[in-house]
């Protein structure tokens, strides 16, 4: 397994031949841009920030060694990555550029001592103290900001760093950005750049909502604050904390005071603006007292209100940054300091079994209390029965917390120098955990289901679900979900008491509510009563597509139930349909086939299914708009297609596919799934949380395909 450490970087970079380091240079820059893609366009990141700065600091160094080995794509070269469809193009007028990347102290004083040496060479003398400006890096979305004549007329994404994306429409929404500056001498243009984010505290409060409501939780507030903005309707981003601070100009017309001298002072006079400027921004005299601020910054940064993951110096003197200049990717006069990712250790005091909408158990560590990024954690995900059995983790053991940017912390046994869990006194005498043989929520007998790759791991499934009161919750929360029926006020406490109460048994139960039985209900009002009467009634005639998502069957997900429903247009001709016509929906091979019509044709479904028509719910039907016919049997896939006979690894979660679904399509399309990688793997498709697979593909040079890169791929002619 690579490791990703300064030390390690360095060590690979000087001991290799020029055709090693041509061989690694074609591993590194089409690795380094994917990573760069789900970051800047998907906001899916599925390597942490510091292992991507250190894998383009090893390209950095194999290029300066060997300079004929740069490449036309290679990531030193640009900033970022293109902007994604469905918004409008935002040129920057001036170039946003990324920063340099410093991981200890040594390098640090290093920088320092190259911008002395490069003042004194410019100008024939250096400073005595070089003063800096010191900042917290902030773990956002970056963002210009344009005023005319003092008035907000836009704002865009960094995107590649010449072109973002326009997102003017979201960022007028956010309260902390004003929408007209105030004070005199106002310039007539001005372009101001800094960080969109997620204040800690809203960001939390926003997830349990969306769990409430049966939606996935957002990863980490950076990828929630970059989704947000690319939302197309203002509203979303309305009804979201979000915030900004602002850390340097990008151009300035038109005034008639002069700027401010040192970079400092050029914030000041832009909070004198109205612009929300950092209040942890300070000035270092020399390069030890700016390491001092990095510490004790450092000590202090869990316990802001939101997330930082680094500290930025920057030279102070404005004249001394001109001087300085800028190299291709960024400025000579600016360098990050990444602080090291959060982990802790801590005992695992238990393992308990949770039942999710679809029946699936998965286990959860409870562990000793403990402190990881700024956050007391308490339980975390052990994922699934093969994750338990990699590390054999049992209750007692010494184990580690990682956050890591990451909402959901990870649970894993100490590795030795090795990467093999460290095997601790009175372990073997600890019980194995393993997992219950019956639904932990109703008693009923779990199946086990096999998942896309051997060993991606299989899943335990309670078969029971229309009475296991665990899936009820979750099942009532996701189709009451905007995704879904979008029923509003349906929340988690309501729904609760209804489960609790004996109200609700099965789906078709809420349409049986009335308003002596809900306003009688805790917190229920009759005017809220009301709202969630008239909320039901107008679900009754949501189109089939979110019909489908509602009803949660396993394997169909929102672009699932859209092609279904195109298909077959109604749900008669859906649950009338033999197998080998729905397999040719794409997405949907043999196992996702057989999930569905499991469903659909099981006695107790479509006595539910009747029972919800007899109570008005209709499942609209919509055109058919997806010709079957014209696709052809899925098996019948051209010899010269480009996925025929290609060995294919899954891992990671995809957006809008599951990994059974991705797998039918591959098969489908005359190609192999295998459940590890090595130097047969023609293409591994990851998506988020991919783990090491990943780093496989990437030691052995196997291309990396995102979804997005899978469709294309299937779809080729």
């Amino acid at each position: 397994m690579t490791e990703w450490t300064p030390a390690a970087v360095r060590a690979r970079a000087e001991a290799v031949t020029e055709a090693e380091a041509r061989a690694r240079v074609d591993v590194l820059v089409p690795a380094i841009n994917d990573h760069s893609r789900r970051y800047h366009t998907d906001d899916a990141p599925i390597v942490d920030d510091r292992t991507y700065d250190l894998m383009v600091r090893e390209l950095e160094l194999l290029e300066t060694r060997f300079p004929t080995l740069v490449r036309d794509d290679s990531p030193t070269l640009r900033v970022g990555d293109v902007p994604i469809d469905g918004l409008v193009p935002f040129p920057h007028e001036v170039p946003m550029l990324s920063l340099g990347n410093a991981f200890s102290a040594d390098e640090l004083r290093e920088w320092a001592r190259r911008v002395g040496d490069r003042l004194a060479k410019e100008t024939g003398s250096a400073p005595e103290v070089l003063a800096l400006a010191v900042e917290p890096k902030l773990d956002g979305l970056a963002c210009e900001l344009v005023y005319e004549d003092g008035v907000l007329t836009g704002a865009g994404t960094r995107g590649d760093g010449e072109v973002g994306e326009d997102v003017t429409h979201n960022v007028r929404t956010i309260r902390a950005i004003p929408a007209r500056l105030h004070g005199d001498d106002l310039p007539r243009r001005l372009s101001v750049r800094g960080e969109i984010l997620f204040p800690l505290e809203g960001f939390a409060e926003m997830n349990r909502k969306r769990e409430a409501e049966g939606l996935k939780p957002f990863e980490n507030p950076r990828n929630a604050a970059a989704g947000t903005m690319r939302q197309l309707d203002p509203r979303l981003a309305a009804g979201r904390p979000l915030t900004f601070f602002a850390h340097s100009f990008g151009f300035l017309e038109g005034t008639g005071a002069p700027l401010a001298p040192s970079h400092l002072a050029q914030l000041h006079q832009l909070a004198a603006w109205g612009l929300p400027t950092n209040p942890l921004n300070a000035r270092a005299e020399g390069i030890e007292a700016a390491l001092e601020a990095i510490e004790a910054l450092g000590a202090t940064r869990h316990d802001l209100p939101y997330e930082i993951d680094g500290v930025v110096l920057k030279v102070d003197d404005v004249e001394a940054q001109r001087v300085l200049g800028f190299v291709t990717r960024a400025p000579r006069w600016a360098i990050a300091y990444k602080y090291p990712p959060p982990e802790v250790a801590t005992v695992l005091d238990a393992v308990d079994f949770q039942v999710g909408r679809t029946g699936v158990v998965t286990p959860v560590a409870r562990v000793r209390p403990v402190r990881v990024g700024g956050v007391t954690v308490t339980n975390a995900t052990l994922h699934n029965e093969d994750y338990l059995r990699r590390y054999d983790l049992r209750v007692g053991d010494a184990v580690t917390v990682k956050r890591a940017g990451d909402v959901i912390p990870r649970v894993e046994k100490p590795l030795d120098a090795e990467g093999r869990p460290v095997e601790e006194p009175g372990h073997a005498d600890r019980p194995e955990t393993v997992f219950p043989e019956t639904c932990p929520a109703c008693g009923t007998p779990l199946e086990r289901h096999e998942t896309a790759g051997a060993d991606e791991g299989k899943k335990w499934v309670c078969p029971n679900t229309l009475s296991c009161p665990a899936q009820l919750r979750a099942g009532l929360r996701h189709l009451a979900s905007r995704g879904a029926l979008d029923i509003e006020g349906l929340g988690a406490k309501l729904i609760d008491q209804l489960v609790d109460g004996g109200l609700v048994r099965r789906v078709s139960d809420l349409w049986d509510l009335d308003l002596a039985t809900l306003s009688g209900l805790d917190r229920m009002a009759e005017k809220s009563a009301n709202n969630v009467l008239a909320q039901l009634e107008r679900a009754k005639d949501r189109p089939l597509d979110k019909a489908l998502v509602a009803l949660g069957i396993a394997d169909v997900g929102e672009a699932t139930a859209r092609d279904l429903a195109r298909a077959f247009g109604s749900l008669e001709a859906l649950i009338d349909a033999p197998a080998e016509r729905i397999a040719l929906v794409p997405g949907v091979g043999p196992s996702v086939t057989a999930s569905l019509q499991r469903f659909l044709h099981e006695p107790h479904t479509r006595a539910e299914l009747d029972r919800l028509r007899a109570q008005g719910v209709r499942f609209a039907a919509v055109p058919v708009t997806l010709d079957l016919d014209a696709l052809g049997q899925p098996a019948a896939a051209a010899d010269d297609h480009p996925v025929r006979g290609k060995v294919f690894v899954l891992t990671g979660t995809l957006p809008t596919m599951t990994r059974d679904e991705a797998k039918e399509r591959i098969l489908a399309a005359g190609g192999h799934v295998k459940g590890s990688v090595s130097r047969k793997t023609d293409y591994v498709v990851a998506g988020a949380e991919a783990g090491s697979k990943l780093d496989k593909a990437q030691e052995l040079g196997v291309e990396v395909l995102d979804e997005a890169g899978l469709v294309a791929l299937l779809e080729a002619e």
